[in-house]
């Protein structure tokens, strides 16, 4: 195929400025070539075949981006677009592809979810069916974050995750002599009065029982506590997985083994219904504690092996490192082994972290909503039936921006530490 082009003209740097306004006039013809006939229906090669009608975009935009593929042009952004979209023909035939599917589809999206939406209003009847109906999540949205949590007590959700965002921004901008305090605060004082807060039934405040909690709220508090506890737990399980004690090694290795071997739902299926059989009579513990220590396990398991994975990577004299400068055991894991383990494998780390927070849609077969299960008691009522795409969409995208934004956190650690070298 390069060889019949060549017939055409070899790109060069000595005609650089004639190669690149070719290749881009002839890019650009594509391009309209595609608006045209998608939006207006008009057909510029009208005059040819119509089975050559379809491959004449393609093929414009092919010769066009040949010409444009010049190495080492001296241009900045040239050489960087022929690296990354142009850098032989079968990536440019998918760079064409790409766009085509992309002109084709995202203006009928783009009409359905913001053009002909719907945003005003309160029932379905206002919805003109053309496009999404927001009004869906606009009528339902305290019910989405709040669950069933009672409307005079929200105030006291908003004060815990206020009260959790001033101390993590907080941690960033202080010394670490302080920094230290706030992060113990956060991990053995917080925990207890974020839940006695939420909860009540002390200091005055209404108790409100855990079935009522649900929404995006209860998703946030079952990630965070299950981050705050699997992480040390996974710790933990790493550093007994390598210990010398076989004891202790083999016990580790069956935990893991264990909790790695069994499905989540079964998890959780099994701490709602099979754990109470095993407490001690007149023993009661909440489900929502229960569901927070099966997936706390769950993922110190996960955990353990991304942890383990960093351990196996240090060198053999770092070791050596501590002992010979009298440290014992704990101190030398403490100061130098696991700061360097934990810095290899932030990226896993962060991934399990992802994996726990979008695990957490599956509480709903033990009967608690959170928020996919509120968008699923939603789509069930009978004065909003049909509009469960509108809720799914919603859910989708809180869970992109919750993992883009733990994904973006987790890459300037690693720029951060320079993980890389």
């Amino acid at each position: 195929m390069i060889k019949t082009l060549n017939i055409l003209g070899q790109p060069s740097r000595d005609k650089l400025s004639l190669f690149v306004s070719v290749g881009i006039s002839l890019f650009a013809l594509a391009i309209i070539d595609v608006i045209l006939s998608s939006f207006f229906e008009i057909n510029i090669t009208s005059i040819l075949p119509r089975w050559l009608n379809f491959f004449t975009p393609i093929l414009f935009g092919f010769v066009g981006l040949h010409y444009i593929r010049i190495e080492f042009s001296g241009n900045k952004t040239l050489d960087k677009l022929n690296k990354n979209i142009n850098s032989n023909w079968f990536n440019s035939i998918l760079t064409l592809i790409i766009i085509f599917v992309l002109i084709k589809n995202i203006p009928p999206l783009l009409n359905w979810l913001l053009i002909d939406a719907d945003f005003v209003g309160t029932s379905k009847e206002e919805c003109s069916r053309e496009g999404a109906c927001w009004i869906f999540i606009k009528v339902w949205i305290k019910r989405l974050i709040y669950g069933l949590y009672p409307n005079p007590e929200i105030w006291r959700i908003n004060l815990s995750f206020l009260m959790l965002i001033g101390l993590v921004i907080s941690a960033f901008f202080v010394p670490i002599k302080i920094k230290k305090y706030i992060i113990i605060f956060l991990l053995f004082v917080f925990p207890f009065i974020a839940i006695n807060l939420i909860s009540g039934g002390n200091f005055g405040l209404e108790w409100v029982e855990t079935t009522a909690w649900g929404g995006l709220s209860l998703t946030f508090i079952i990630s965070i506590f299950a981050l705050l506890f699997c992480f040390p737990v996974g710790m933990f399980l790493a550093l007994g997985r390598r210990s010398s004690a076989p004891v202790i090694r083999y016990s580790s290795i069956g935990f893991i083994e264990f909790w790695r071997g069994v499905p989540l739902i079964t998890v959780l299926f099994m701490a709602s219904v099979m754990m109470p059989m095993f407490l001690p009579d007149g023993t009661y513990m909440d489900k929502l504690v229960r569901v927070i220590i099966a997936i706390t396990l769950f993922e110190a398991a996960y955990m353990a092996e991304v942890i383990r994975g960093g351990l196996q990577a240090l060198p053999r004299g770092q070791y050596d490192a501590g002992k010979s400068l009298g440290m014992g055991y704990w101190r030398m894991h403490l100061l130098v082994i696991l700061p360097q383990a934990l810095k290899l494998v932030i990226p896993g780390i962060a991934n399990t972290f992802l994996a726990l927070v979008k695990d957490t849609p599956l509480i709903l077969v033990v009967g608690l909503l959170e928020l996919v299960g509120m968008i699923d008691m939603a789509k069930s009522n009978p004065d909003w039936l049909g509009f469960a795409t509108e809720g799914y969409i919603f859910a989708g995208i809180v869970f992109w921006i919750i993992c883009y934004s733990m994904s973006r956190y987790s890459q300037f650690l690693e720029r951060k530490y320079k993980t890389d070298r």
